[in-house]
């Protein structure tokens, strides 16, 4: 008897659940989802000399985005995993990485009294932090803990493009954006951005004035252009490798086909003289 009734009470259990089932499915396919997303704008196309499966680094682009890198984004993003010694693939010579370096503060120990101080850097250095740890990083933003920039373009989708825009996308939100969405306002502490997926971000407008950065080579380093070079140094810095993988792409391609021509001609050759069975009809 008590078997039969935990039969009939799980199977009470199965019939509700499948019923609940029924009912959320159809629920979900005939009823529209409300749309809770802010009708945030998708990264503008930028071209890029790297761009495409003949595209090559432009060298003197990601020497500005360094510079850009260096003198704005460094104060709050760090390169964790970028050592100045690769400064060298960006066609710097071996006496100006080691100068370049040197221009860089890094944690050292004192020699004398072994305690922690600091020293100018070294090529085998990797980039300094600009905080301690996240606690101080929260502390000077917001409560907002600026993310490692070294594969911030292969983190995010359309991660070149992505950057190059967000950094040009901060403007006041329109009187029908608010009046549509009223959680699209910033609140404190935020700051509009029509490319930041919700919208508002921590991070203050980087780029704020032409000029912000004097170029070596003489380039006019607009926003927008400072905005282009620093996403094109940081793919480099995301993907060093990614010319050379292009460049290495084609003979592969070329031998992958080459031997499937190869292997059909062996193919008809090593069955030119058998022939078919016939068969009775």
């Amino acid at each position: 008897m008590i078997r039969i009734i935990a039969i009939l009470v799980g199977l009470g259990f199965a019939f509700v659940a499948l019923i609940s089932f029924v009912v959320g499915a159809y629920t979900a396919a005939t009823e529209e989802a409300p749309d809770t997303h802010l009708p945030y704008e998708h990264p503008q196309d930028v071209n890029f000399s790297f761009d495409g499966p003949f595209g090559t680094w432009d060298y003197g682009q990601l020497q500005r985005g360094y510079k850009v890198y260096k003198e704005v984004c460094s104060a709050c993003h760090s390169l964790k995993f970028v050592a100045l010694r690769n400064l060298g693939e960006l066609g710097y010579t071996e006496a100006q990485v080691k100068a370049e370096a040197a221009t860089w503060t890094v944690p050292g120990i004192d020699p004398n009294t072994g305690e922690a101080s600091t020293r100018p850097g070294e090529p085998t250095d990797y980039f300094p932090k600009p905080y301690p740890n996240n606690v101080a990083a929260a502390a000077a933003n917001n409560n907002a803990i600026p993310p490692d920039l070294s594969l911030i373009t292969k983190a995010r989708a359309d991660g070149t493009n992505y950057v190059a825009s967000l950094l040009t996308g901060y403007r006041p939100p329109s009187e029908e954006l608010l009046a549509e969405h009223p959680e699209a306002a910033p609140g404190p502490g935020l700051y509009h951005n029509v490319y930041f997926p919700n919208m508002n971000l921590a991070m203050a407008p980087p780029l704020t004035s032409n000029g912000q950065v004097t170029y070596d080579d003489g380039t006019e380093a607009t926003i927008g252009q400072m905005a282009t070079d620093v996403a094109a140094f940081l793919t480099w810095t995301a993907e060093p490798t990614l010319v050379k993988r292009k460049q290495t792409g084609w003979p592969v391609l070329i031998f992958v086909l080459f031997a499937t021509i190869l292997a059909w001609f062996s193919k008809t050759q090593i069955w030119a003289a058998v022939k078919p069975k016939k068969t009775k009809a």
